[in-house]
């Protein structure tokens, strides 16, 4: 039986929480511990970036284990641009020998965005196998070669879904195949859209996806006009609705991040009465401390007590 809070939380029918860090750029933990000891109490689990936007940090895994040192619950993410199925298999172990019981699967951004355009991408294995590969491991006890694993991973396996990235056509049936090679929880992309979730929301339901998976909808609070704007032009797979950016507009100097915490929370109240929405992954990048205001707001605080 597993021991993942995540997990118990879902199957007990609460609407879960999970939040993000990012590791430092450099061996000194106290950053990320500082982060995690304000949004903690908040959460059912905090995400663990691994390299994100490709950039050399302190590695996920290591990152992991700090915050369990400190009562945290973490979720490893673990991409499959840096290593092959070997190192992969070795780092799903390493995680499960200090108890991590949550993890997600994602390719990565190519490494030509970061801090070393040269270094050679691996993708020996992709997103979906290496869903397939922690599953195997798991729930057959063994390796990919086929041997016997001394006390399997015992990991509730998780993978990201992005309802806006073209073609549109085919995000659902994606979804589909996430689920079939073994995702039990989606994060979303984050959503300022909510007209296009729920309609993206709709085709899930269509095919009978939300009995299958726990779907955690993605926010990212904006802190001014000129982060919608970026968010909009300059990142892939994003859609930030026009209104979002003239709401911004009209207020004044600090007060717009006032009122991208205000759309963030009304955002997660509203997809609180979407059908197959089973939770909220909530990425205030570099602005974890505005978590609890967040949580709170929305009505999603405190957090329920699960018995192990």
């Amino acid at each position: 039986m597993t021991n993942s809070r995540l997990e118990r939380i879902l199957k007990a029918g609460h609407l879960a929480v999970t939040s993000e860090c990012g590791p430092p750029r450099g061996s000194n933990p106290e950053s990320i511990l500082s982060k995690a000891r304000q949004i903690k109490d908040y959460c059912d689990a905090i995400n663990i970036t691994d390299n994100q936007t490709s950039m050399t940090r302190l590695s996920s895994l290591a990152a992991c284990i700090h915050l369990k040192q400190i009562g945290a619950e973490p979720v490893l993410q673990m991409v499959t641009r840096d290593r092959n199925r070997l190192a992969l298999q070795s780092d799903i172990l390493g995680a499960a020998s200090f108890d991590i019981n949550n993890i997600l699967c994602l390719s990565g951004d190519h490494q030509s965005f970061g801090d070393c355009p040269q270094g050679q991408n691996v993708f020996d294995l992709d997103s979906m196998q290496l869903l397939q590969t922690v599953r195997i491991m798991r729930d057959q006890g063994k390796f990919l070669g086929g041997d016997d694993i001394d006390r399997p991973p015992n990991m509730f396996v998780g993978a990201a879904a992005n309802p806006f990235a073209s073609p549109l056509k085919i995000r659902v049936p994606r979804l589909a195949k996430k689920i079939a090679a073994g995702a039990e929880f989606i994060q979303t992309q984050c959503i300022y859209n909510l007209d296009r979730f729920e309609k993206w929301m709709q085709g899930v339901r269509d095919r009978g996806l939300h009995e299958q998976v726990f779907i955690l909808a993605g926010l990212t609070p904006l802190k001014s006009v000129g982060m919608a704007r970026y968010m909009k032009n300059r990142v892939p797979g994003m859609d930030v609705p026009d209104a979002v950016i003239k709401r911004l507009s009209g207020v004044a100097g600090e007060k717009q991040a006032e009122e991208g915490i205000a759309i963030c929370v009304e955002s997660i109240q509203r997809l609180q009465q979407v059908e197959g929405v089973r939770g909220f992954h909530i990425m205030a990048i570099e602005w974890e401390e505005k978590v609890p205001e967040i949580v709170e707001r929305a009505g999603l605080y405190p957090r329920p007590s699960i018995e192990e």
